[in-house]
């Protein structure tokens, strides 16, 4: 009997204990997905901040996605219309025209508070210590890590040892592997319109994959002393990559996501391990050439792994251990190169293309301009600094379309930012697009290609000054390959000027789309005539 009732204590103490880690469990998930996002929705409607009222667990995710889908079945309003907010943007565009610029939204349980002051925009990209990235989700992670989404310390260290790859000199330096790349291109083009059948000696063509060939190819030479068929097979598999992960990015938060789309989990993980793999193979071997005394490559990984040796020498004296980056740091940030490199460069020659085709009289100014500063030479770094109306054209290109639709950030504590209040673990939107486009700040023309308007340089082109004009963030954290992709832009640019002239062809279909940058879903279709 007393075994009885010891083994019916135990029972009932297991039974108990139990139960209690159900209650606890049960409450802490019922203050994540409902208490938490509702009092949260409190704080920021105390401050007359407006949207849609909290549903469980998706937020707007649902809305999101269907108008997201109703846009791409539509065609733009105008046929060539640079207003594409509202299709690139639907979302966002659409609650700040139904609520105002003071309005938030609901990614999931987290909301967002979308930032239309380009003052309190340039608060928080100074304050970057104060308002950082949010973390990204785990299947965003296997693309976008690196010196780009690093926080605090891991990014001071990273960022000290990736900036030489960046210094003047060493752009410079880059100039000729620009150039190549820039001429293999322009000769197959040369040898298309030689074959072509047409009787006006001009040929159609969609530039779009052309474009991203090259970027493609001047990125490898760049970065690692490679060309492009050397690193096909890793661009075709982050090309892969990035489709995956914006096909997931919202069904990510479905709890069941892993289940449902075990396939397409399994598929992330090989691809990312066979680019890590191709990517150690370069790595390795451009550490071999280096210890072999082959400094004849001045390629930003070969500086980079420089860098990161001297870095270790330095604080190894002091006893840090904390030093330098690892091999897999250095595979994480040529991941960035690779994938960053080509994607938000290949988007803004893209639309440059599209934009010098439709205004003829832009592309002619241009034209002249390059052809009074180089003739028919190759451009150099001296050159290209005095290329204004060309730079004022990319200025604009990267207004009306810049790579990247909008940013994210989250302060891991309660922030004032000005008269706002942001509680901690509230995402803060900053909506690049909507803001380049935003009417109070640029005029009445704000969604008309006008270079012009940074004659003047950017700090006078609009009322917000350079606060409103953001397509590679700014402040501290402004990207580092900026002037990379400045120098990239203008040397292949200044080379096709000099070699053809072209127009938008009939055929062109305007369809703005976001897919990890804001891209020309159909292309860009040309006529090319050769000068």
């Amino acid at each position: 009997m007393f075994e009885a009732s010891a083994s019916l204590l135990v029972a009932t103490l297991i039974i108990a204990a139990i139960i209690a880690v159900v209650i606890r469990w049960g409450w802490k998930m019922v203050k994540k997905v409902w208490l938490n996002p509702k009092r949260l929705e409190r704080e920021l409607r105390k401050q007359n901040l407006n949207g849609n009222p909290y549903r469980l667990w998706f937020g707007d995710l649902k809305e999101m996605v269907k108008m997201q889908q109703e846009v791409k079945s539509k065609p733009m309003l105008s046929s060539h219309s640079h207003d594409i907010s509202p299709y690139v943007s639907s979302f966002v565009h659409h609650l700040v025209n139904k609520y105002g610029k003071n309005s938030f939204m609901w990614f999931g349980m987290t909301p967002r508070v979308i930032l239309m002051d380009p003052e309190k925009v340039k608060e928080v990209f100074n304050r970057n210590y104060d308002f950082p990235r949010p973390e990204l989700i785990p299947i965003v992670k296997y693309i976008a890590t690196g010196v780009a989404n690093y926080e605090d310390d891991k990014w001071a260290k990273h960022r000290k040892i990736i900036n030489p790859a960046f210094y003047l000199e060493q752009l410079k330096a880059l100039i000729p592997s620009f150039s190549q790349s820039s001429d293999d291109m322009i000769r197959k083009w040369e040898n298309m319109l030689s074959s072509s059948s047409s009787s006006d000696g001009t040929c159609e063509m969609d530039v779009q994959p052309w474009i991203k060939n090259f970027t493609a190819d001047a990125i490898s030479r760049t970065a690692f002393g490679s060309s492009f068929e050397e690193g096909r097979k890793i661009f075709e598999l982050l090309s892969e990559l990035g489709d995956l992960i914006m096909k997931n990015v919202f069904r990510y938060h479905n709890p069941l996501w892993s289940v449902i789309y075990a396939k397409e989990k399994t598929r992330m993980k090989e691809i990312d391990g066979m680019v890590e793999a191709s990517l150690m193979g370069i790595i390795e071997k451009k550490e071999k050439a280096m210890k072999a005394g082959d400094t004849t490559k001045r390629d930003l990984l070969g500086v980079l792994l420089e860098s990161n040796h001297k870095e270790i020498e330095e604080q190894g004296r002091n006893k840090n251990n904390n030093i330098g980056l690892s091999m897999k740091d250095v595979i994480e940030e040529c991941k960035l190169f690779y994938f960053v490199g080509q994607e938000t460069t290949s988007s803004m020659l893209a639309w440059t293309m599209m934009l010098l085709g439709r205004y003829p009289d832009w592309q002619a100014r241009a034209r002249e301009e390059v052809l009074r500063v180089f003739g028919n030479q190759n451009p150099d770094y001296d050159g290209l600094s005095q290329l204004k109306i060309l730079t004022m054209i990319l200025y604009e290109v990267l207004r009306l379309y810049p790579p990247a639709g909008w940013l994210t950030r989250c302060p891991k504590e309660d922030m004032k930012l000005g008269n706002l209040l942001v509680p901690a673990r509230v995402e803060i939107l900053l909506p690049i697009l909507m803001l380049h486009h935003d009417k109070e700040i640029w005029g009445d023309d704000a969604n008309e290609f006008k270079p012009q308007r940074f004659s003047e340089g950017i700090s006078k082109a609009g009322k917000g000054g350079s606060a409103a004009f953001f397509p590679f963030g700014r402040g501290p954290r402004i990207c580092m390959g900026l002037n990379f992709a400045m120098l990239e832009a203008k040397i292949v640019l200044s080379l096709i000027l000099q070699h053809f002239c072209f127009e938008l062809s009939p055929t062109y279909s305007h369809a703005p789309i976001f897919n990890l940058t804001i891209q020309p879903r159909h292309g860009v279709h040309i006529i090319i005539h050769k000068l």
